[in-house]
Protein backbone atom coordinates (compact mmCIF):
# COMPACT_ATOMS: atom_id res chain seq x y z
CA UNK A 1 0.00 0.00 0.00
CA UNK A 2 2.74 2.14 0.82
CA UNK A 3 4.56 1.59 -2.09
CA UNK A 4 1.27 2.18 -4.08
CA UNK A 5 1.29 5.54 -2.52
CA UNK A 6 4.26 7.05 -3.02
CA UNK A 7 4.07 5.85 -6.68
CA UNK A 8 0.93 7.56 -7.02
CA UNK A 9 2.17 10.62 -5.74
CA UNK A 10 5.61 10.49 -7.80
CA UNK A 11 3.15 10.21 -10.95
CA UNK A 12 1.50 13.45 -9.59
CA UNK A 13 4.63 15.62 -8.61
CA UNK A 14 6.46 14.36 -12.19
CA UNK A 15 3.04 15.62 -14.04
CA UNK A 16 2.82 18.77 -11.80
CA UNK A 17 6.57 19.44 -12.28
CA UNK A 18 5.90 19.26 -16.03
CA UNK A 19 3.09 21.62 -15.82
CA UNK A 20 5.08 23.89 -13.93
CA UNK A 21 8.12 23.83 -16.04
CA UNK A 22 6.08 24.16 -19.34
CA UNK A 23 4.53 27.26 -17.69
CA UNK A 24 7.77 29.01 -16.96
CA UNK A 25 9.10 28.26 -20.60
CA UNK A 26 6.07 29.83 -22.33
CA UNK A 27 6.11 32.64 -19.41
CA UNK A 28 9.52 33.57 -19.97
CA UNK A 29 9.48 33.15 -24.22
CA UNK A 30 6.20 35.69 -23.91
CA UNK A 31 8.34 37.93 -22.09
CA UNK A 32 11.55 37.47 -24.63
CA UNK A 33 9.17 38.06 -27.85
CA UNK A 34 7.72 41.04 -25.94
CA UNK A 35 11.64 42.33 -25.91
CA UNK A 36 12.26 41.38 -29.27
CA UNK A 37 9.00 43.61 -30.03
CA UNK A 38 10.16 46.26 -28.33
CA UNK A 39 13.79 46.55 -29.86
CA UNK A 40 12.11 45.98 -33.83
CA UNK A 41 9.42 48.86 -33.49
CA UNK A 42 11.69 51.25 -31.99
CA UNK A 43 14.03 50.22 -34.71
CA UNK A 44 11.45 50.86 -36.89
CA UNK A 45 10.78 54.67 -35.28
CA UNK A 46 14.30 55.39 -36.43
CA UNK A 47 13.81 54.12 -39.87
CA UNK A 48 10.81 55.50 -40.54
CA UNK A 49 12.46 59.15 -39.63
CA UNK A 50 15.74 58.92 -41.92
CA UNK A 51 15.22 60.87 -45.37
CA UNK A 52 17.36 60.06 -48.57
CA UNK A 53 20.39 60.02 -47.41
CA UNK A 54 22.35 57.66 -48.89
CA UNK A 55 23.96 56.01 -45.66
CA UNK A 56 21.08 56.86 -43.42
CA UNK A 57 20.91 52.83 -42.84
CA UNK A 58 24.67 53.01 -41.70
CA UNK A 59 24.16 55.95 -39.19
CA UNK A 60 20.45 53.65 -37.64
CA UNK A 61 21.86 53.23 -33.65
CA UNK A 62 21.32 49.30 -33.49
CA UNK A 63 21.73 47.62 -29.98
CA UNK A 64 25.23 45.68 -29.51
CA UNK A 65 23.66 43.26 -27.08
CA UNK A 66 21.04 41.75 -29.76
CA UNK A 67 20.88 40.86 -33.13
CA UNK A 68 19.43 43.02 -35.50
CA UNK A 69 18.90 43.20 -39.28
CA UNK A 70 17.43 45.82 -41.44
CA UNK A 71 16.57 44.13 -44.66
CA UNK A 72 14.29 45.11 -47.90
CA UNK A 73 11.90 43.05 -48.96
CA UNK A 74 13.77 41.25 -50.94
CA UNK A 75 16.30 39.91 -48.47
CA UNK A 76 18.91 42.53 -49.23
CA UNK A 77 20.80 43.04 -45.75
CA UNK A 78 21.02 47.46 -45.34
CA UNK A 79 22.15 47.23 -41.80
CA UNK A 80 23.40 44.79 -38.98
CA UNK A 81 24.20 44.97 -35.55
CA UNK A 82 27.45 45.29 -34.59
CA UNK A 83 29.52 41.59 -33.62
CA UNK A 84 26.85 39.38 -35.71
CA UNK A 85 28.77 36.66 -37.03
CA UNK A 86 26.26 34.22 -37.75
CA UNK A 87 22.35 34.21 -37.75
CA UNK A 88 19.42 32.28 -38.26
CA UNK A 89 15.72 32.14 -37.70
CA UNK A 90 14.66 35.15 -39.86
CA UNK A 91 15.13 33.99 -42.96
CA UNK A 92 17.88 36.28 -44.29
CA UNK A 93 21.31 34.64 -43.48
CA UNK A 94 23.47 37.93 -44.32
CA UNK A 95 25.47 39.17 -41.70
CA UNK A 96 27.20 42.59 -43.50
CA UNK A 97 25.55 45.26 -44.90
CA UNK A 98 25.21 46.64 -48.01
CA UNK A 99 24.34 50.14 -48.43
CA UNK A 100 21.44 51.07 -51.02
CA UNK A 101 20.81 54.85 -51.79
CA UNK A 102 17.31 55.53 -52.31
CA UNK A 103 16.50 59.10 -53.67
CA UNK A 104 14.22 61.51 -52.48
CA UNK A 105 10.84 61.10 -54.52
CA UNK A 106 10.16 64.73 -55.96
CA UNK A 107 6.92 65.81 -56.99
CA UNK A 108 6.11 65.96 -60.60
CA UNK A 109 2.95 67.03 -62.49
CA UNK A 110 1.16 64.55 -63.67
CA UNK A 111 2.28 62.68 -66.81
CA UNK A 112 0.69 61.89 -69.62
CA UNK A 113 -0.21 57.81 -70.65
CA UNK A 114 2.43 58.52 -72.97
CA UNK A 115 4.99 60.21 -70.58
CA UNK A 116 5.62 56.87 -68.54
CA UNK A 117 8.09 54.91 -70.06
CA UNK A 118 7.45 51.44 -68.84
CA UNK A 119 11.60 51.12 -68.28
CA UNK A 120 12.17 54.21 -66.28
CA UNK A 121 12.83 51.68 -63.40
CA UNK A 122 16.56 52.11 -63.51
CA UNK A 123 16.50 49.06 -66.23
CA UNK A 124 19.95 47.28 -67.36
CA UNK A 125 22.03 45.25 -65.30
CA UNK A 126 20.20 46.24 -62.17
CA UNK A 127 16.62 44.95 -62.87
CA UNK A 128 14.14 45.16 -59.78
CA UNK A 129 17.34 47.02 -57.92
CA UNK A 130 18.01 49.73 -60.08
CA UNK A 131 16.07 52.04 -56.78
CA UNK A 132 18.96 50.98 -54.67
CA UNK A 133 22.25 51.34 -56.40
CA UNK A 134 22.21 55.74 -56.31
CA UNK A 135 23.32 55.26 -60.26
CA UNK A 136 22.48 59.61 -60.80
CA UNK A 137 19.60 61.72 -60.89
CA UNK A 138 17.94 60.19 -63.58
CA UNK A 139 17.33 57.50 -62.10
CA UNK A 140 16.26 58.83 -58.54
CA UNK A 141 13.82 61.31 -60.81
CA UNK A 142 11.98 58.37 -63.19
CA UNK A 143 11.46 56.58 -59.25
CA UNK A 144 10.39 60.02 -58.21
CA UNK A 145 7.93 60.17 -60.98
CA UNK A 146 6.46 57.33 -61.01
CA UNK A 147 5.79 57.59 -57.05
CA UNK A 148 3.95 60.64 -57.91
CA UNK A 149 1.72 59.27 -60.56
CA UNK A 150 0.90 56.63 -57.96
CA UNK A 151 -0.34 59.48 -55.83
CA UNK A 152 -1.69 61.74 -58.09
CA UNK A 153 1.59 63.71 -57.24
CA UNK A 154 0.89 64.21 -53.79
CA UNK A 155 4.66 63.75 -53.62
CA UNK A 156 4.00 60.81 -51.02
CA UNK A 157 6.07 57.34 -51.99
CA UNK A 158 3.60 54.17 -51.94
CA UNK A 159 4.61 51.04 -49.76
CA UNK A 160 5.31 47.98 -51.78
CA UNK A 161 2.33 45.73 -50.78
CA UNK A 162 -1.08 46.91 -49.67
CA UNK A 163 -0.30 46.58 -46.11
CA UNK A 164 3.12 48.34 -46.17
CA UNK A 165 3.18 51.39 -43.78
CA UNK A 166 2.89 55.23 -45.35
CA UNK A 167 6.06 57.30 -46.04
CA UNK A 168 7.30 57.73 -42.61
CA UNK A 169 5.64 55.38 -40.82
CA UNK A 170 5.86 51.68 -39.22
CA UNK A 171 3.89 49.30 -39.84
CA UNK A 172 2.49 45.96 -38.22
CA UNK A 173 4.78 42.93 -36.87
CA UNK A 174 4.92 40.62 -39.27
CA UNK A 175 6.37 37.79 -38.19
CA UNK A 176 7.46 36.41 -34.86
CA UNK A 177 9.71 32.98 -34.41
CA UNK A 178 12.91 31.49 -33.14
CA UNK A 179 16.21 30.67 -33.98
CA UNK A 180 20.15 31.27 -33.22
CA UNK A 181 22.71 33.27 -33.33
CA UNK A 182 26.33 34.04 -32.48
CA UNK A 183 26.63 37.31 -31.14
CA UNK A 184 30.93 38.53 -30.30
CA UNK A 185 31.87 34.81 -30.58
CA UNK A 186 28.88 33.44 -28.39
CA UNK A 187 25.76 31.55 -29.70
CA UNK A 188 22.38 31.19 -28.09
CA UNK A 189 18.75 30.72 -29.03
CA UNK A 190 16.76 34.38 -29.43
CA UNK A 191 13.57 34.93 -30.13
CA UNK A 192 12.85 37.23 -33.13
CA UNK A 193 10.39 39.39 -34.36
CA UNK A 194 10.01 41.22 -37.58
CA UNK A 195 8.47 44.62 -38.36
CA UNK A 196 8.14 46.92 -41.27
CA UNK A 197 9.28 50.50 -41.96
CA UNK A 198 8.85 53.06 -44.19
CA UNK A 199 11.22 55.92 -44.35
CA UNK A 200 10.91 59.32 -45.56
CA UNK A 201 12.35 58.70 -48.91
CA UNK A 202 9.90 55.95 -49.42
CA UNK A 203 12.01 52.54 -49.01
CA UNK A 204 10.19 50.31 -47.26
CA UNK A 205 12.49 47.64 -45.19
CA UNK A 206 11.93 44.76 -42.80
CA UNK A 207 13.51 44.89 -39.47
CA UNK A 208 14.06 41.51 -37.86
CA UNK A 209 15.35 42.07 -34.00
CA UNK A 210 15.77 39.27 -31.97
CA UNK A 211 15.85 38.59 -27.79
CA UNK A 212 17.92 36.06 -25.80
CA UNK A 213 16.17 33.16 -24.75
CA UNK A 214 19.65 32.57 -22.49
CA UNK A 215 17.37 33.70 -19.44
CA UNK A 216 14.39 31.31 -20.18
CA UNK A 217 16.90 28.63 -20.66
CA UNK A 218 18.72 29.34 -17.59
CA UNK A 219 15.80 28.99 -15.03
CA UNK A 220 13.87 26.39 -16.99
CA UNK A 221 16.91 23.97 -16.10
CA UNK A 222 17.35 25.48 -13.02
CA UNK A 223 14.18 24.74 -11.90
CA UNK A 224 14.09 21.27 -13.40
CA UNK A 225 17.76 20.52 -11.54
CA UNK A 226 16.31 21.39 -8.33
CA UNK A 227 12.97 19.17 -8.95
CA UNK A 228 15.15 16.61 -9.74
CA UNK A 229 17.08 17.02 -6.86
CA UNK A 230 14.04 17.44 -4.72
CA UNK A 231 12.29 14.59 -5.92
CA UNK A 232 13.94 11.96 -4.14
CA UNK A 233 13.68 13.16 -0.93
CA UNK A 234 10.06 14.11 -1.32
CA UNK A 235 9.27 10.85 -2.06
CA UNK A 236 11.31 8.85 0.98
CA UNK A 237 9.45 11.34 2.96
CA UNK A 238 6.10 10.73 1.40
CA UNK A 239 6.48 7.19 1.34
CA UNK A 240 7.68 6.93 5.32
CA UNK A 241 4.87 9.01 6.11
CA UNK A 242 2.61 7.21 4.03
CA UNK A 243 4.39 3.63 5.85
CA UNK A 244 3.82 4.92 9.11
CA UNK A 245 -0.43 6.37 8.66
CA UNK A 246 -0.67 3.15 7.10
CA UNK A 247 0.68 1.08 9.37
CA UNK A 248 -1.03 2.69 12.27
CA UNK A 249 -4.24 2.89 10.88
CA UNK A 250 -4.20 -1.28 9.57
CA UNK A 251 -2.40 -1.95 13.29
CA UNK A 252 -6.39 -2.62 14.57
CA UNK A 253 -6.89 -4.53 11.06
CA UNK A 254 -4.30 -6.86 12.16
CA UNK A 255 -5.22 -7.25 15.60
CA UNK A 256 -9.08 -8.53 14.58
CA UNK A 257 -7.31 -11.03 11.56
CA UNK A 258 -4.97 -12.62 14.34
CA UNK A 259 -7.82 -13.21 17.16
CA UNK A 260 -10.14 -14.43 13.85
CA UNK A 261 -7.44 -16.49 13.32
CA UNK A 262 -7.00 -17.95 16.78
CA UNK A 263 -10.98 -18.63 16.77
CA UNK A 264 -10.49 -20.61 13.49
CA UNK A 265 -8.09 -22.58 15.16
CA UNK A 266 -9.85 -23.10 18.17
CA UNK A 267 -13.21 -22.83 17.27
CA UNK A 268 -14.66 -21.35 20.47
CA UNK A 269 -17.09 -19.14 18.74
CA UNK A 270 -17.45 -17.49 22.37
CA UNK A 271 -14.11 -15.11 22.19
CA UNK A 272 -14.41 -11.27 20.24
CA UNK A 273 -12.59 -9.31 18.35
CA UNK A 274 -11.11 -6.24 19.92
CA UNK A 275 -12.76 -3.03 18.58
CA UNK A 276 -10.60 -0.37 18.32
CA UNK A 277 -12.07 3.27 20.52
CA UNK A 278 -11.76 5.67 17.70
CA UNK A 279 -15.28 5.94 15.67
CA UNK A 280 -13.76 4.81 11.83
CA UNK A 281 -14.64 2.31 9.49
CA UNK A 282 -11.99 -0.20 10.94
CA UNK A 283 -14.42 -0.22 14.56
CA UNK A 284 -16.99 -0.54 12.38
CA UNK A 285 -15.14 -3.62 10.93
CA UNK A 286 -14.66 -4.78 14.40
CA UNK A 287 -18.21 -4.26 15.88
CA UNK A 288 -19.84 -5.57 12.70
CA UNK A 289 -17.80 -9.12 12.90
CA UNK A 290 -18.30 -9.34 16.92
CA UNK A 291 -21.88 -9.12 15.62
CA UNK A 292 -21.51 -11.87 13.04
CA UNK A 293 -19.79 -13.85 15.97
CA UNK A 294 -22.68 -13.51 18.27
CA UNK A 295 -25.17 -14.53 15.32
CA UNK A 296 -23.09 -17.43 14.46
CA UNK A 297 -22.52 -18.56 18.04
CA UNK A 298 -26.15 -18.41 18.55
CA UNK A 299 -27.05 -20.43 14.90
CA UNK A 300 -24.51 -22.76 16.52
CA UNK A 301 -25.72 -23.25 19.92
CA UNK A 302 -29.48 -23.25 18.35
CA UNK A 303 -28.19 -26.04 16.10
CA UNK A 304 -26.82 -28.05 18.77
CA UNK A 305 -30.31 -27.71 20.49
CA UNK A 306 -32.14 -28.64 17.78
CA UNK A 307 -29.65 -32.10 17.40
CA UNK A 308 -30.12 -32.53 20.91
CA UNK A 309 -34.08 -32.11 21.15
CA UNK A 310 -34.48 -33.56 17.92
CA UNK A 311 -32.80 -36.58 19.29
CA UNK A 312 -34.46 -36.76 22.99
CA UNK A 313 -38.01 -36.30 20.39
CA UNK A 314 -37.16 -39.64 18.39
CA UNK A 315 -35.61 -41.68 21.52
CA UNK A 316 -39.07 -42.05 22.92
CA UNK A 317 -41.07 -43.10 20.19
CA UNK A 318 -38.67 -45.43 18.70
CA UNK A 319 -37.84 -46.90 22.42
CA UNK A 320 -41.43 -47.40 23.19
CA UNK A 321 -42.18 -48.74 19.22
CA UNK A 322 -39.26 -51.29 19.73
CA UNK A 323 -40.27 -52.56 23.70
CA UNK A 324 -44.42 -53.34 21.82
CA UNK A 325 -42.23 -54.93 19.20
CA UNK A 326 -40.60 -56.79 21.21
CA UNK A 327 -43.13 -57.77 23.20
CA UNK A 328 -45.17 -58.57 20.90
CA UNK A 329 -42.24 -61.00 18.99
CA UNK A 330 -42.24 -62.85 22.43
CA UNK A 331 -46.04 -62.60 23.45
CA UNK A 332 -47.87 -62.22 19.86
CA UNK A 333 -50.88 -61.77 22.40
CA UNK A 334 -50.01 -59.14 23.88
CA UNK A 335 -48.76 -56.89 21.19
CA UNK A 336 -50.07 -53.44 21.36
CA UNK A 337 -51.08 -52.73 17.20
CA UNK A 338 -52.82 -49.63 17.61
CA UNK A 339 -49.95 -48.32 19.82
CA UNK A 340 -47.15 -49.19 17.87
CA UNK A 341 -49.34 -47.51 14.80
CA UNK A 342 -49.55 -44.20 16.62
CA UNK A 343 -46.24 -44.46 17.83
CA UNK A 344 -45.05 -45.11 13.79
CA UNK A 345 -47.70 -42.21 12.94
CA UNK A 346 -45.56 -39.68 15.70
CA UNK A 347 -42.18 -40.69 14.16
CA UNK A 348 -43.55 -39.94 10.30
CA UNK A 349 -45.07 -36.54 11.51
CA UNK A 350 -42.05 -35.89 13.47
CA UNK A 351 -39.44 -36.83 10.79
CA UNK A 352 -41.87 -34.55 8.38
CA UNK A 353 -41.57 -31.48 10.44
CA UNK A 354 -37.90 -32.25 10.60
CA UNK A 355 -37.23 -32.07 7.27
CA UNK A 356 -39.23 -28.68 6.23
CA UNK A 357 -37.57 -27.21 8.75
CA UNK A 358 -34.00 -28.37 7.45
CA UNK A 359 -35.23 -27.06 4.01
CA UNK A 360 -36.50 -23.92 5.65
CA UNK A 361 -33.17 -23.27 7.58
CA UNK A 362 -31.20 -23.96 3.87
CA UNK A 363 -32.93 -20.89 2.53
CA UNK A 364 -35.21 -22.51 0.42
CA UNK A 365 -37.78 -20.00 -1.15
CA UNK A 366 -41.84 -21.18 -1.33
CA UNK A 367 -43.18 -21.52 -4.75
CA UNK A 368 -45.04 -18.25 -5.81
CA UNK A 369 -48.41 -19.83 -7.16
CA UNK A 370 -51.62 -17.70 -6.29
CA UNK A 371 -53.58 -19.59 -3.19
CA UNK A 372 -57.15 -18.47 -2.15
CA UNK A 373 -56.49 -18.51 1.47
CA UNK A 374 -59.80 -18.70 2.49
CA UNK A 375 -60.76 -22.01 0.60
CA UNK A 376 -57.72 -23.25 2.22
CA UNK A 377 -58.50 -22.99 5.62
CA UNK A 378 -62.19 -24.50 4.65
CA UNK A 379 -60.52 -27.47 3.02
CA UNK A 380 -58.58 -27.78 6.11
CA UNK A 381 -61.60 -28.11 8.82
CA UNK A 382 -62.96 -29.96 6.83
CA UNK A 383 -60.55 -32.67 6.79
CA UNK A 384 -60.11 -32.68 10.48
CA UNK A 385 -62.29 -35.48 13.10
CA UNK A 386 -65.26 -34.61 14.09
CA UNK A 387 -64.34 -35.29 17.97
CA UNK A 388 -61.90 -32.34 18.62
CA UNK A 389 -63.42 -28.73 19.62
CA UNK A 390 -65.38 -27.47 16.99
CA UNK A 391 -64.11 -24.74 14.84
CA UNK A 392 -66.21 -21.84 13.45
CA UNK A 393 -65.04 -20.44 10.31
CA UNK A 394 -65.50 -16.89 8.95
CA UNK A 395 -63.73 -15.87 5.91
CA UNK A 396 -63.76 -13.38 2.99
CA UNK A 397 -64.08 -14.52 -0.53
CA UNK A 398 -60.67 -14.55 -3.40
CA UNK A 399 -58.33 -13.75 -0.44
CA UNK A 400 -55.65 -14.78 -2.50
CA UNK A 401 -51.96 -15.06 -1.46
CA UNK A 402 -48.78 -15.82 -3.71
CA UNK A 403 -46.99 -18.69 -2.23
CA UNK A 404 -46.72 -22.51 -1.77
CA UNK A 405 -49.43 -24.12 -0.88
CA UNK A 406 -48.29 -26.80 0.72
CA UNK A 407 -46.44 -24.82 3.16
CA UNK A 408 -49.42 -22.65 4.04
CA UNK A 409 -51.70 -25.40 4.62
CA UNK A 410 -49.11 -26.71 6.97
CA UNK A 411 -49.21 -23.64 8.48
CA UNK A 412 -53.15 -23.52 8.96
CA UNK A 413 -53.14 -27.04 10.47
CA UNK A 414 -50.27 -26.35 12.95
CA UNK A 415 -52.22 -23.36 14.07
CA UNK A 416 -55.50 -24.86 13.72
CA UNK A 417 -54.01 -28.07 15.93
CA UNK A 418 -52.46 -25.58 18.22
CA UNK A 419 -55.80 -24.20 18.97
CA UNK A 420 -57.94 -27.22 19.47
CA UNK A 421 -55.14 -28.84 22.37
CA UNK A 422 -55.77 -25.24 24.17
CA UNK A 423 -59.33 -24.63 23.84
CA UNK A 424 -61.92 -25.18 26.20
CA UNK A 425 -65.33 -25.54 24.03
CA UNK A 426 -64.39 -23.14 20.96
CA UNK A 427 -61.97 -21.76 17.86
CA UNK A 428 -62.84 -19.38 15.75
CA UNK A 429 -60.68 -19.05 12.17
CA UNK A 430 -61.40 -15.73 10.39
CA UNK A 431 -59.62 -14.98 6.80
CA UNK A 432 -60.03 -11.04 5.43
CA UNK A 433 -58.58 -8.10 4.42
CA UNK A 434 -56.54 -5.06 7.27
CA UNK A 435 -54.22 -2.46 6.17
CA UNK A 436 -53.44 -3.55 2.93
CA UNK A 437 -52.80 -7.74 4.28
CA UNK A 438 -54.43 -10.64 4.32
CA UNK A 439 -55.17 -12.12 7.97
CA UNK A 440 -55.70 -15.33 9.05
CA UNK A 441 -56.40 -15.05 12.82
CA UNK A 442 -56.96 -18.46 14.62
CA UNK A 443 -58.41 -17.88 18.09
CA UNK A 444 -59.70 -19.86 21.03
CA UNK A 445 -61.16 -20.02 24.74
CA UNK A 446 -58.41 -21.15 26.63
CA UNK A 447 -55.65 -20.17 29.15
CA UNK A 448 -53.78 -17.85 26.23
CA UNK A 449 -50.17 -16.96 26.46
CA UNK A 450 -48.89 -15.00 28.79
CA UNK A 451 -47.05 -11.81 27.53
CA UNK A 452 -43.90 -13.15 29.00
CA UNK A 453 -44.03 -16.39 27.28
CA UNK A 454 -45.51 -14.98 23.55
CA UNK A 455 -41.89 -14.61 22.01
CA UNK A 456 -40.74 -18.15 23.64
CA UNK A 457 -43.41 -19.90 22.13
CA UNK A 458 -42.03 -19.66 18.32
CA UNK A 459 -38.96 -21.47 19.33
CA UNK A 460 -38.31 -25.01 18.55
CA UNK A 461 -39.34 -27.94 21.01
CA UNK A 462 -40.76 -25.27 23.61
CA UNK A 463 -43.75 -26.35 25.44
CA UNK A 464 -45.28 -24.53 28.09
CA UNK A 465 -47.41 -26.85 29.52
CA UNK A 466 -44.42 -29.20 30.07
CA UNK A 467 -46.30 -31.51 33.09
CA UNK A 468 -48.65 -32.87 29.73
CA UNK A 469 -47.64 -35.86 28.40
CA UNK A 470 -45.94 -35.84 25.21
CA UNK A 471 -48.16 -37.64 23.11
CA UNK A 472 -51.06 -35.13 23.79
CA UNK A 473 -48.26 -31.71 23.76
CA UNK A 474 -46.78 -32.94 20.36
CA UNK A 475 -43.06 -32.40 19.98
CA UNK A 476 -43.01 -28.37 20.28
CA UNK A 477 -42.19 -27.68 16.86
CA UNK A 478 -46.24 -26.40 15.25
CA UNK A 479 -45.21 -23.20 15.88
CA UNK A 480 -41.76 -22.73 15.25
CA UNK A 481 -42.47 -23.87 11.41
CA UNK A 482 -45.78 -21.95 11.01
CA UNK A 483 -43.39 -18.49 11.98
CA UNK A 484 -40.52 -20.01 9.73
CA UNK A 485 -43.09 -20.53 6.84
CA UNK A 486 -44.98 -17.07 6.78
CA UNK A 487 -41.24 -15.31 7.02
CA UNK A 488 -40.56 -17.18 3.64
CA UNK A 489 -43.76 -15.61 2.31
CA UNK A 490 -42.47 -12.17 3.50
CA UNK A 491 -44.99 -12.02 6.44
CA UNK A 492 -45.05 -12.52 10.19
CA UNK A 493 -46.81 -14.52 12.71
CA UNK A 494 -48.04 -12.92 16.33
CA UNK A 495 -49.85 -14.17 19.30
CA UNK A 496 -52.11 -12.21 21.20
CA UNK A 497 -55.17 -12.23 23.49
CA UNK A 498 -58.32 -13.38 21.97
CA UNK A 499 -61.64 -11.57 22.74
CA UNK A 500 -62.77 -14.95 24.42
CA UNK A 501 -59.71 -15.12 26.29
CA UNK A 502 -57.42 -17.77 25.30
CA UNK A 503 -54.39 -17.39 22.70
CA UNK A 504 -54.77 -15.24 19.31
CA UNK A 505 -52.39 -15.96 16.49
CA UNK A 506 -52.36 -13.84 13.77
CA UNK A 507 -50.77 -14.81 10.48
CA UNK A 508 -50.06 -11.81 8.21
CA UNK A 509 -49.24 -11.89 4.24
CA UNK A 510 -49.05 -9.47 1.24
CA UNK A 511 -52.02 -10.25 -0.89
CA UNK A 512 -50.76 -11.89 -4.57
CA UNK A 513 -50.40 -9.17 -6.85
CA UNK A 514 -53.17 -8.15 -9.30
CA UNK A 515 -52.15 -9.31 -12.76
CA UNK A 516 -49.58 -12.33 -11.92
CA UNK A 517 -49.35 -14.89 -14.09
CA UNK A 518 -49.46 -17.90 -12.01
CA UNK A 519 -52.34 -19.75 -11.89
CA UNK A 520 -54.96 -19.51 -9.08
CA UNK A 521 -55.09 -22.42 -6.72
CA UNK A 522 -57.74 -23.10 -4.88
CA UNK A 523 -58.31 -26.24 -3.86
Amino acid sequence: MSLGATVVVAVALVAAGVAVLLSLRANLTGQAQSQADDTARRIALGVASRGADPNRYARLELPEDAPVQVTTEDGRLLAVSRGLERISGTGVAAVRAVPVPVATPTPTPTPTPSAVPGDDHGGGDDGGHGRGRGRGGRDDESRGGEDDDRHGGSGTASPAAGDDPVVGAIGRTVAHGTGRATLDGRTADYRFATVKATDLAGQTVLIHAGASLTARESAVNTTAAAMLAGLPVLLLVVGGATWRVTRRALAPVEGIRREMAAITASEDLSRRVPEPAARDEVALLARTTNETLTALEAAVERQRRFVADASHELRSPIASLRTQLEVGSAHPHLLDVPGAVKDTERLQHLAGDLLLLARLDAGERPARRRVDLGELVREEVRRRPADRVPVTIDVEPLREVAGSRGQLARVVGNLVDNAQRHARAAVTVTVGLRDGLVVLAVGDDGAGVPAAERARIFERFVRLDDARSRDEGGAGLGLAIARDVAHRHDGTLTVGAAPAGGALFELRLPPAAAGNPAASVRG
